[in-house]
């Protein structure tokens, strides 16, 4: 399959297998699904499923849900972001963000639901035990205390403290780039790649993560709120690449990246790399 029929069926997926139970609760169900409802890149699940879809296409149906999982743990990350206590941001995917919507509680409870949520979606996934295990460990040891939520605690406390260039590197390694790295480890495990494979794919998920980041912060500082999508020109007190490096010396940091990227695909086989090819033309040209 190519990208936009892996997209068209993600989202298909996405649309019909979101939690389903119902209570009196006024607003609950409806506010988990805005920000899904709202679009998204996609790219997390995008890497795991052409992982997948490149060497084991006929297992592409039964990683639907691992890429579900991966996506859900990813919106709620943004949903938390953009908390009053956090970024206190009112637009996120281009419509409000869910406490301006529904209140910081509903919100806070939504996120909380959605990291929850997408563990059981890995566990009832279509899949051989021992490889929803390694899943499993893969996906919580990049997204907690060691991953993402380390990443976000970094960020915070030194809001206003200047880092170096190694720290900041640190900071969005945890923050971005571990649980991108994860997606394609994760899709590796579903296709039993060999070890060197799977590390090889996980060292340039780390790259691309960081190019991710690099990107994000030249789109805070050069474009406007409605061309991104969400507030922008907001990260004076952040530590930022452009605030660090400038958008001249960020946009030399995200070519760097790019050519390294590159130059790992050189160890991959033909048909990911081209398919990771076009994703990085795609997202970051």
């Amino acid at each position: 399959m190519n990208n936009k029929t892996l997209l068209d069926d993600f989202e298909a997926y996405l649309n019909t297998n979101l939690p389903t139970v119902k209570s009196f609760h006024p607003h609950f169900h409806k506010a988990q699904k805005q920000m899904f409802q709202a679009g998204g890149k996609r790219f997390r699940p995008l890497l795991l499923l052409n992982v997948v879809d490149s060497y084991e296409p006929q297992l592409v149906q039964s990683s639907q849900r691992v890429a579900l999982a991966i996506e859900m743990l990813h919106t709620y990350s943004l949903i938390h972001d953009d908390l009053p206590t956090f970024d206190d941001a009112p637009m996120r995917r281009g419509c409000e963000t869910l406490h301006e919507s529904y209140g910081e509680v509903t919100a806070t409870l939504v996120g909380d639901a959605l990291n929850t949520d997408s563990f059981y979606m890995l566990a009832t996934a279509a899949l051989r035990d021992d490889v929803k295990i390694a899943l499993i460990k893969t996906f919580s040891r990049n997204s907690g205390g060691d991953g993402m939520v380390l990443g976000q605690a970094i960020d915070c406390f030194f809001e206003d403290k200047k880092l170096t260039i190694d720290e900041l590197t640190f900071l969005h390694i945890h923050k971005t780039a571990k649980l991108i790295a994860a997606s394609l480890k994760m899709g590796a495990i579903i296709v039993n790649l060999p070890k060197e494979k799977e590390n090889l794919l996980y060292e340039i998920g780390l790259k691309i993560g960081l190019l991710f980041q690099v990107q994000d912060d030249i789109i805070d500082a050069t474009q406007t709120t409605q061309e991104a999508g969400k507030p922008t020109s907001n990260d004076n007190a952040k530590n930022s690449f452009t605030n660090l490096l400038g958008v001249e010396g960020a946009n030399k940091e995200k070519q760097r990246l790019i050519d390294e990227v590159y130059k790992d695909f050189a160890g991959l086989d033909d048909d990911l790399k081209d398919r990771l090819t076009i994703m990085i033309e795609k997202y970051f040209n």
